[in-house]
């Protein structure tokens, strides 16, 4: 903190302005919202925001963030540099009012910035108040010049051998401050150069610039500024780290990076503008006071936006390229529009979607669900709420946020392209069945939980359970048909091995909405069965077994089923494969009835691959044994015996299992676009899966 001491030590030139910086250092909580890692990275963005803005006005396309080891950071743009010639009426330069003054800066003027994010006139002088030391360099009309300040009082740094310090000797201005001249620079070079240092009287010693959050803000930017290369250098460790952002698209292509799911509709892009006029303080000239005057402002909306079959919501919201993390008027304009369009459409459909007269309307969860949007606004000095700009306070915006939504929304949901219906067709499915899924999740947790003895009559009357209430040890035996069911009866164990059967192929829920799949009778019984919910709901610790296999022919249609089975648990129940939970039986292939052979007993031995049984054949024949012509070729489950079936395929000691799961979020990421290739929609991409993958299949192998 500065004391009495510390002011009484500047000179009377500076005093006035720095009464006003020790404002700031006093509490400067008020002005970056704290003195921990937070406010000292908000020190950055400020003067980072300073050469975006020169961006925005189209005066940038290059700016650089450097991170020192001496607590520093400097921030370079090539924009048209900050004015070096004397304000009038002050005697200061242009250099010294931005950087030391309160309230004062070029942002205040319309028609020197349409849109910007630094709009209070603060930020560049408060980061100045609370650095042990600043160097600005501004190349300007062919020159370079340059002012220092420790801790907002500009001076004359003495750096021995160039080396740059905070506590080096410092000599402040006494009677009037200037410029140094540095260099020179081509003609037509222009730019910005700002380095401080962290006060440690104001920040803790231990407090470091976050090179993670500044990759991740220098990213966020270069896709709100189209055209804008933006590099971040971390100078600080033993290895020095680089990184170059450069985005010519736009919030579409911010949507779809930010998007965590595969997509239902395409990314839609809500462009438009609206006008408001509100009261603002000018200063008049000839008097030097301020007046109001009555302006009028023009408020660009764009919000791009899509839905995924997930259930996550993602929301980014800025004002002239600044995050909102709190969010604000445009965004409570935007989702008010949002809710409103879309329960005006679910209720023209209504019949379509087979609403009743009992279902409760459309909430916005519902809606949220699964959406990612970017909503940004620009317009010329927005009302913040507080310094640090976390929420828009600006109340003319929401109207036009909402207006330009709603009726750009509405186009898409009324194009005629058979593309765009079929997406929007989904889009409300998936929205409905989110709110039914949000009516019935208690009554979906009573159904679905492990069910006690009096409760065990509302189970699928096929399913043929166990007696152990082990969880850990009971197994559940997803069985192919009702032949196989009457084998595997006699085969299981009925003390720890559940079976329930399914009929030929189930829905393919990768295809279908979460209604359709509800709907379904084999499906719902699954998940009843298995009594942990479904989709959002789902728990992993309800669960009623601590084994799912699935046991189905080997041959193709086993095969699909298996796969429709495996779409199924990864859509809805995905956490059962994430603790390898589900498993495939693995049923044999062949039944070799070996003769006898002296003192030696006939036997049957089985193989599981066509390999094996070669292999098995010619280990016979050396060792002189013979077998019964020709070898049983199982085509099914139900061709094999209950002793057969229990010894190779159910007992625990004697089978075996492919267990199926996720290993790494890379897993779940390749298990989504397989997914998606093999069962999806789309066509055009399975044929080329399939095209690409002929010519390393053997015909021989296929069962037909």
């Amino acid at each position: 903190m500065v004391t009495a001491k510390d002011v009484s030590d500047y000179s009377a030139h500076h005093l006035s302005v720095l009464e006003g910086l020790e404002a700031v250092r006093k509490r400067p909580a008020m002005y970056i919202g704290s003195t921990d890692h937070r406010g000292l990275m908000h020190c950055l963005w400020e003067i980072i925001d300073n050469s975006v803005d020169e961006a925005l006005a189209g005066f940038c396309d290059h700016i650089e963030v450097f991170l020192y080891p001496d607590y520093s950071a400097e921030v370079r743009d090539n924009g048209r540099g900050v004015p070096v010639d004397e304000v009038p009426g002050t005697g200061l330069s242009g250099v010294e009012v931005v950087y030391t003054k309160l309230h004062a800066g070029g942002k205040f003027d319309s028609g020197l910035y349409k849109v910007a994010g630094g709009l209070h006139g603060v930020g560049a002088s408060v980061v100045n108040a609370l650095s042990a030391r600043m160097d600005v360099q501004v190349d300007r009309g062919g020159l370079t010049q340059g002012l220092q300040f420790r801790r907002g009082e500009p001076g004359v740094f003495t750096d021995p051998k160039g080396e740059l310090n905070p506590n080096n000797p410092f000599q402040p201005f006494e009677d009037s401050s200037k410029l140094t001249q540095i260099g020179k620079v081509k003609k037509g070079t222009t730019g910005t150069r700002v380095r401080f240092w962290a006060d440690f009287q104001i920040f803790p010693k231990s407090t470091e610039f976050s090179f993670e959050d500044l990759k991740e803000r220098a990213r966020k930017t270069s896709f709100l500024v189209p055209g804008l290369t933006i590099t971040v250098n971390d100078l600080r460790g033993e290895e020095h780290q680089s990184e170059t952002y450069l985005h010519k698209g736009g919030t579409v292509d911010y949507v779809d990076y930010l998007a965590p799911d595969t997509a239902i509709t395409d990314t839609w892009q809500l462009v438009g503008s609206g006008t408001f006029t509100e009261t603002v303080q000018v200063l008049n000239p000839k008097t030097g006071h301020l007046e109001p005057k009555e302006m009028e402002r023009t408020c660009e909306v764009d919000v791009a936006l899509r839905w995924g079959i997930g259930y996550d919501t993602v929301e980014q919201s800025y004002v002239n390229i600044i995050e909102t993390p709190v969010g604000g008027t445009h965004l409570a304009g935007f989702e008010a529009a949002l809710v409103k369009t879309m329960r005006a459409e679910i209720q023209a459909n209504s019949r379509k979607l087979k609403l009743g007269n009992k279902d409760t309307k459309i909430e916005k969860e519902d809606i949220l669900a699964g959406m990612t949007a970017v909503i940004t606004v620009r317009l010329p000095e927005p009302e913040f709420e507080g310094q640090t700009k976390e929420a828009l306070g600006s109340a003319q915006v929401k109207p036009i946020v909402t207006k330009v939504v709603s009726d750009r929304l509405a186009a898409f949901l009324h194009s005629k392209r058979r593309e765009d219906k079929t997406q929007v067709s989904a889009l409300l499915e998936k929205i409905v069945a989110e709110m039914r899924s949000r009516l019935s999740a208690r009554l979906s947790k009573e159904i679905t939980r492990r069910k006690n003895a009096l409760e065990t009559s509302t189970l699928p009357t096929k399913l043929v359970d166990c007696r152990s209430n082990d969880v850990e040890q009971s197994e559940l035996f997803i069985v192919e048909g009702d032949s196989a069911l009457g084998t595997a009866k006699a085969a299981r164990n009925s003390e720890f091995q559940a079976l329930f059967p399914i009929r030929g192929k189930i829905l393919n829920v990768q295809k279908t909405g979460t209604a359709q799949m509800l709907a379904n009778a084999e499906c719902a019984a699954i998940i009843q069965v298995l009594g942990a919910g479904s989709g959002r709901t789902f728990d992993l610790n309800q669960a009623r077994y601590g084994k799912v296999i699935m046991m189905t022919d080997a041959d193709v249609d086993g095969a699909h089923i298996r796969t429709l089975l495996l779409t199924l648990f990864f859509r809805y129940m995905r956490p059962m494969i994430a603790a390898g939970r589900v498993y495939a039986a693995v049923p044999p292939l062949h039944r070799i009835q070996v003769n006898a052979k002296g003192k030696t007993p006939g036997e049957f031995l089985y193989t599981y691959s066509e390999d094996q049984l070669h292999k098995e054949l010619a280990k016979l024949e050396k060792t002189g044994r013979t077998y019964k012509e020709p070898i049983q070729r199982y085509k099914g489950l139900g061709e094999m015996d209950a002793d057969q079936l229990a010894e190779t395929t159910m007992e625990p000691h004697h089978r075996t299992l492919r267990r199926i799961r996720l290993s790494d979020e890379g897993a779940v990421n390749k298990a989504e676009e397989v997914f998606e290739i093999l069962m999806g929609s789309s066509v055009p991409p399975r044929r080329e899966f399939i095209v690409e993958g002929a010519a390393k299949l053997d015909a021989e192998m296929i069962d037909a």
